[in-house]
């Protein structure tokens, strides 16, 4: 094995934050620190930094916000982190990379060997041939040699790690370089029609992935939902450019509707679920969300209470809740269920309107359903559900959609 070989680079790529968040999390990345470099003044900070962004003294130039990496190149090729710096913002943007603008966030690359300067200047003549050909401008970026790097303020260093319910700035432009051995990606995403949600990612991006395993892994929702890359995008009208990621598009028809930036909780994505698909003034919505009660043989309750076999679900996760198996009539005009599929609600005490009653929740999403009381035939327990809060699945299209999730 060859012995460790530490060397150190800085880049400039916009704000500093999301810079050092996707940098460390590379393999082979030792160390990182957020600080101030580039500039012609001894002892730089961010209030002056950012007073000096749009013009500055004569005789002045003005640091940009840099990330300071310790990496070995044993691990990661200095080529390989280089080409990811072209890779994770717009080099064609001069003084700004999206909403943040000023000489603080000019594209730059600072080495520290002779190695690491001839690297630059090789990938970004291949970036500029793969940008070139995809209708982008002319590459701006600085590369300098690092001389002092001033490190930043406490609260700066490791920003997003210590803040995890935000977002990854969306800079790139999604040209990438083309591994050895690896196809270009050519996936173009279209519009279906009709109502639906896509989530826009970003490379390595951790919030969207975190987005996926928390927030969206129980979503079996009728509305579709994907994830995409925003130049793969086609055909749909999006009323600005994506500038942060996660970004959750709400689309109808191939038009947005509305737009949620950065990590959402599970909470806050099904509220924003029961707006799109049921509306706020829906009586749906109502019983959802401010614990609401349908008439009594309303007419979905007629519709539900003698399907053929088969389940209910969340009317917005689509998660199984109910089955035909266990459902009764109780001749109180509500759907009454003996029980619950395994594991599909929580059970919580409600004192609301001067009475004790046990609250049914939906697992998946946290909607209301109703309440359970003891009073079912046999000493049994009385699931009284709201049927305008699910939807019904026969048992033959469930057992179809579980073979596909498997695939």
């Amino acid at each position: 094995m060859a012995e460790a070989k530490d060397q150190k680079i800085a880049f400039g790529a916009g704000c500093f934050w999301g810079v050092q968040k996707y940098f460390s999390s590379l393999k082979g990345v030792k160390q990182t620190r957020v600080g101030y470099t580039g500039g012609n003044y001894s002892n730089p900070n961010y209030d002056k930094v950012l007073a000096y962004r749009y013009q500055t003294p004569d005789g002045i130039k003005n640091h940009t916000e840099a990330v300071e990496i310790i990496y070995d190149d044993n691990i990661i090729s200095t080529e390989k982190l280089i080409k990811k710096f072209w890779e994770i913002h717009d080099p064609t943007q001069y003084n700004r990379q999206g909403n943040d603008i000023g000489n603080n966030y000019r594209s730059a690359i600072f080495y520290t060997t002779k190695e690491q300067k001839e690297i630059a200047q090789k990938t970004k003549n291949e970036y500029q041939e793969l940008l070139s050909g995809a209708g982008f401008g002319k590459i701006v970026t600085e590369i300098e040699p690092l001389d002092n790097f001033y490190e930043a303020e406490e609260y700066h260093q490791n920003y997003l790690k210590k803040h995890p319910n935000g977002y990854c700035p969306n800079h790139s432009t999604g040209i990438k370089f083309e591994e050895k051995g690896e196809q270009k990606d050519t996936k173009i995403v279209t519009p279906f029609g009709g109502k639906e949600i896509v989530v826009v990612e970003s490379l390595n991006c951790p919030y969207c992935q975190k987005l996926k395993n928390q927030t969206l892994k129980d979503y079996k929702g009728s509305i579709p939902l994907r994830f995409a890359m925003e130049n793969q995008l086609d055909k749909f009208t999006i009323k600005s450019p994506i500038r942060v990621s996660p970004t959750i598009l709400l689309i109808e028809d191939g038009k947005e509707l509305a737009r949620i930036e950065g990590f959402i909780t599970k909470e806050q994505f099904y509220k924003l679920v029961g707006i799109f698909k049921l509306g706020e003034d829906s009586q749906a919505f109502n019983i959802a969300f401010n614990q609401g009660t349908e008439n009594r043989f309303c007419k979905k309750y007629d519709k539900f209470k003698h399907t053929p076999d088969g389940v209910f679900v969340d009317i917005l996760s689509g998660k199984p809740l109910f089955d035909t198996k266990d459902r009764f009539n109780s001749g109180s005009g509500w759907l009454s269920f003996y029980q619950a599929v395994d594991g599909a609600v929580e059970e919580r005490d409600d004192f609301s309107f001067g009475m004790h009653r046990i609250e049914v929740i939906s697992k998946s999403s946290g909607i209301h359903l109703g309440h359970v009381f003891d009073d079912a035939p046999d000493g049994k327990r009385r699931y009284c559900i709201n049927a305008n809060i699910l939807e019904f699945v026969p048992r033959d299209e469930l057992k179809a959609s579980q073979k596909e999730d498997k695939k």
